[in-house]
């Protein structure tokens, strides 16, 4: 007879603890793009840039100020460090975890059929990226014999939809950028040659581990952070959900660094649990980028503002560089409670540090 092991009992004030040194957020800074990459697992790429592209801001707010935007090119484009797949840069250590689901791509009949009746487009874009890759999506001819109906992210071009399914299922590759364009190739000469290979079921539990690695603590049975039998089962104070708890944080604990300020970016992978966020923190995130202007209570795309392990507050701000210098437009700093005075000066220094980092001038509207 299994015995089932007893769960550990955290406090909240654990649990939120657990989660943000997971992400990276306490006041120990990693070092760099890729330490960063490997322990979050993912960092989702977003053209918004009312401050700077989410990329840059995801990585920003843990390295802090010695980041430069060349450093994620270096290692994604030159040391093959990190690859880009579905919208996100992760690190190459993912690959073989992910690549045995990729063979099965797609499982959705739909897609499979498109696929099938374009069995001839498939093989004219393999050749021509073979043949003159790396490429722009431009630079390939549409030879498609069924199209998808626009879906009001895309146009009629077949080209990208076909690019974005045989990277799904590791045919092709993204090898770089050229401004928001996505440069192609295939796969084999993009991706490392000896990597580990792994069953369906060991990479699925090897991937369910590294999700959890990069939570510190998430539900058991969560669309948002699947995370499956990983780790261990851990109850929170006040909470009746199950939740799993990565060994390793639970165990480095007491090891505390403390805390500091982030501005996170509103694509940041610390706030994608909406529901854990709101139980663990208390806090109800709302991105507003698609309301109405008259609905919006705290900005177009404003970066909530963490302090130690809880939320405070967002800050509304934008950068100008129609101005000389450019100008890091504060439009608000809103208090979910009121600041202490020492606060107010830890989250205006980060403004500060925010605006050098941009080399622009901060001009303070609030």
């Amino acid at each position: 007879m299994v015995t089932k092991p007893t769960a550990v009992q955290l406090t909240r004030d654990q649990a939120r603890r657990i989660a943000v040194r997971a992400q990276l957020l306490d006041a120990e800074r990693p070092g760099d793009v890729v330490e960063v990459a490997e322990q979050i697992g993912a960092i989702k790429i977003d053209p918004t840039k009312t401050i700077a592209p989410s990329e840059h801001t995801i990585l920003w707010s843990r390295i802090g100020w010695s980041y430069e935007a060349g450093q994620l090119v270096k290692a994604v484009e030159i040391d093959r460090l990190l690859f880009e797949f579905d919208g996100a840069f992760r690190p190459i250590s993912l690959l073989p975890l992910m690549l045995p689901a990729m063979r099965h791509w797609p499982r959705r009949d739909s897609t499979r059929q498109w696929l099938v009746a374009n069995d001839r487009f498939r093989r004219d874009v393999l050749a021509r990226l073979r043949a003159e890759g790396p490429m722009l999506a431009s630079g390939i001819p549409d030879t498609s014999q069924v199209s998808r109906a626009p879906d009001g992210w895309s146009g009629s071009n077949q080209v990208p939809h076909m690019l974005d399914f045989l990277l799904r299922q590791g045919r092709v590759a993204i090898v770089g950028r050229e401004g928001r364009q996505r440069r192609w190739d295939i796969a084999e000469r993009v991706y490392p040659r000896d990597l580990p290979q792994h069953g369906e079921d060991d990479a699925a539990r090897l991937l369910d581990e590294r999700r959890l690695e990069a939570a510190g603590i998430a539900k058991q049975r969560s669309p948002w952070t699947p995370v499956g039998d990983a780790g261990v089962p851990a109850t929170i104070a006040g909470s009746s959900r199950r939740y799993r708890v990565d060994p390793a944080a639970l165990a480095a604990l007491d090891d505390d660094a403390g805390g500091r300020i982030a501005f996170l970016n509103p694509y940041d992978g610390m706030l994608f649990d909406r529901p854990r966020l709101e139980e663990l923190f208390g806090f109800s995130y709302v991105l507003e980028q698609f309301k109405p202007r008259s609905q919006r209570r705290f900005g177009y795309f404003a970066h909530p503002i963490l302090m130690g392990d809880r939320f405070v507050g967002m800050l509304d701000a934008e950068v100008d560089r129609t101005a000389e210098r450019g100008m890091l437009r504060i439009n608000a700093v809103h208090e979910f409670e009121p600041f202490a005075p020492e606060e107010h000066e830890m989250v205006r220094a980060e403004i500060d540090e925010l605006a050098q980092w941009l080399g622009v001038d901060v001009a303070d509207g609030t």
